[in-house]
This record gives structure tokens, C-alpha cells and sequence, in this order.
């Protein structure tokens, strides 16, 4: 059992190195294809100071990350095993009756905690640092007037922890002081209570006012009933048209519970649901790619006696190509609903799994 132990920090140790290379070299790879242009673009056209620049940077880099560290999983395994196959070392384990399932166990272990990780980050890091970067973008580097129209806007209404209200509205024009089709779920103790409904809105007076609406109300039981119909009534909305404006998020600045929030609220709009759920659940599968494409490269670096790191390097970004490829496709194919979201979302990570498991199989012969 020690020396398992002893096999299971060493291959560790020999993969931590490469894993902290490729994290830098692939997020440079995607700053240095977009994000780099467009800061030089900022400084040289817009005269935009290097404080703001830099502060952009820095809010960018979360996101960059999270979909860096599954290439970087890939990398680092194929490299480790690579350099382990070149040395003879795997032989050296298979004779002494350790499975190629057994040396696996590490990488499985080690990128498992990766995914954890970027989970864990796509829930909290991410959301706030999106919204940092929209707001700087918008108010400090563009200083462009409010849009003619935003749609689909939700606002939370929150106070010591409890959500009051839900509020979405479906279209929105700042400069005229509109709204289209307003929907404003109340909740009492985390119970949804009441329910408003609004073909129009209309800022006037420094007020909101909805016009041509409904109330209903929430039984204990689950059931909804009409309280009164409306023509026109104050809508309690302490916000201006652009306040209203900022303070709504799209969804990549959200977190996944967040997100269902939204879906939960489409539903009594019967919008199209489609490109939310299968984002929803792309919140979950991406981050679990590390440990896909960990043991794929790890399946592969066996199989290559001669991976150094240049080789590696491409051989990483083909993969991670194709993975990206077979992504978007089933995205889109989720989106237009001829896949179901869940399906969409995860069948590159299965599909790659069949791959990298077939790889495992072979490489214990």
C-alpha cells in the first residue's frame, strides 16, 4: 500500500510542473488571439489609460482559466506519460504486476480535483468578474449612450439573505422609458406569494407605472387565482430606465442557481428555453473535461515514445480542437432543439471518455 503511495506522488509531482506550463501557455495562447489585440486597440484608438487596460486584464483572466486548465490536464498527462513510456518506466511498472488502470488512478484523482476546482470558480469567480468586465467595458472604456433596446432583463430583489422578488422584463428601451411584457414574482419566506403581469411598462414622472396588467396570487396549495385586473397601477421599482439597465445580467454573468432562477421565470413567459438549459448544463460538463481529457492524454502518451514538449504542445492543441468542435456543434444542435440540452452539453465529455477508456484498455497489453 506504501508504495502505491510512493507511485501516487510521484506521477504528481512529475505532472504538477507541466500542469502550471500549460495553464500559462494556453492562456497566453487565447490572450495573445484576442484579448491582447483588443487592448491594443483600446490604447491606440480610444487613448484608454494602462490602469483601466490592466484592471480589464485582470477581470478577463478567470474565464480564460476555467477553460484553460482541462488543455493544461490533457497536456500534463500526456507529457508525464510520455516521458514515463520514453524511460521505460511504464514497462517497469507492468512487470512488477502494477495495471496501466492502477498508474491511471493519480491522473484520475489529480484532475478530479481540477474540475472541483473550476467548478467551484465558475460559481463564484467567474459571474463577478464577467460583470467587472461588462461594466468597465461599458461605462469606462466605450462611455457610449444606453442602448436603444435590451432584452430579457432580470433583477433580483434581495434583503438579509431572503429574495423578495424576481422581476423580468422583456424588453427594454432606456432612452424612451419602456418596457414590454413585465413579470413580477413576490416571494414571502421563500414561497412565491404573488404574481404580476404587464403588457407595457412606462417611466413618468420619475415612477414606473405598468399598464394593461393582472395580479394573481399564490395558494398555500400551489394553485393560481386572479385577484384584479388593471389598467394602470405604480409599479414599486426604485430604479431609473438606466439603472434598470445596468443592473441587469446576462448570463454568463450568473451562477448556474442563478441561471435556473431565470429558466424557472422563462417558463411562465413560455420563451424559448433552449440556449439557457443547454448553458445551464455546460455550466456543469465543461469543468469535468479535465478529467476527460486527462485520461485521453495519459491513454496517448503511452502510446508515444517520443512526446516532448513542442510535440506535446501541438499534439494538446489538436485534441483540445476537435473536443471544441464536437462541443460547439452539439451546442448549437441544443440550442435548435434536434438534441436535448443534457445530451448536448455532455456528449463531448462521453464521446471523448470512449475515446481516452478504448486508449486505457490498449495500453495495458
Amino acid at each position: 500500500m506504501g508504495n502505491r503511495g510512493i507511485l501516487d506522488r510521484f506521477i504528481w509531482k512529475e505532472m504538477a510542473g507541466s500542469f502550471v506550463f500549460g495553464v500559462m501557455a494556453f492562456t497566453m495562447v487565447f490572450v495573445a488571439g484576442d484579448l491582447l489585440f483588443q487592448i491594443a486597440s483600446m490604447i491606440i484608438e480610444k487613448g484608454i489609460s494602462i490602469g483601466v487596460v490592466l484592471r480589464l486584464f485582470i477581470y478577463s483572466l478567470p474565464e480564460v482559466i476555467i477553460l484553460t486548465l482541462p488543455m493544461a490536464c490533457l497536456l500534463s498527462a500526456l507529457l508525464t506519460f510520455g516521458k514515463l513510456s520514453t524511460n521505460s518506466e511504464i514497462v517497469a511498472l507492468k512487470a512488477s504486476g502494477i495495471s496501466f488502470q492502477r498508474i491511471l488512478k493519480p491522473v484520475i484523482v489529480g484532475s478530479l480535483l481540477v474540475g472541483l476546482s473550476a467548478l467551484i470558480l465558475n460559481e463564484t469567480v467567474v459571474p463577478f468578474s464577467n460583470r467587472a468586465a461588462e461594466n468597465l467595458m461599458r461605462f469606462e472604456v466605450m462611455r457610449e449612450k444606453p442602448s436603444v433596446l435590451k432584452e430579457q432583463v432580470f433583477l433580483r430583489d434581495e434583503s438579509n439573505g431572503q429574495l423578495n422578488r424576481v422581476i423580468y422584463i422583456e424588453k427594454l428601451q432606456p432612452r424612451k422609458g419602456t418596457m414590454t411584457n413585465v413579470l413580477v414574482q413576490e416571494f414571502e419566506k421563500g414561497k412565491l406569494k404573488r404574481i404580476t403581469v404587464g403588457k407595457t411598462g412606462l417611466w413618468k414622472d420619475g415612477k414606473w407605472w405598468i399598464d394593461d396588467g393582472e395580479v394573481f396570487q399564490v395558494t398555500n396549495g400551489g394553485k393560481v387565482e386572479l385577484l384584479f385586473r388593471f389598467e394602470r397601477q405604480q409599479f414599486d421599482l426604485n430604479l431609473s430606465p438606466q439603472q434598470v439597465e445596468q443592473a441587469s445580467r446576462k448570463p454568463s454573468e450568473m451562477s448556474a442557481l442563478e441561471l435556473m432562477a431565470q429558466i424557472r421565470l422563462l417558463q411562465a413567459q413560455g420563451g424559448n428555453l433552449a440556449p439557457l438549459w443547454v448553458l445551464f448544463h455546460l455550466r456543469f460538463a465543461v469543468p469535468w473535461a479535465s478529467v476527460v481529457l486527462a485520461i485521453l492524454g495519459a491513454s496517448l502518451g503511452v502510446r508515444s515514445h517520443r512526446t516532448g514538449s513542442g510535440v506535446g504542445f501541438g499534439l494538446s492543441v489538436m485534441i483540445v480542437f476537435v473536443y471544441y468542435v464536437v462541443m460547439s456543434l452539439c451546442k448549437a444542435f441544443g440550442e435548435t432543439e434536434h438534441m436535448p440540452p443534457l445530451l448536448a452539453a455532455w456528449v463531448p465529455n462521453v464521446l471523448f471518455l470512449l475515446v481516452g477508456g478504448y486508449f486505457a484498455r490498449k495500453a495495458n497489453d
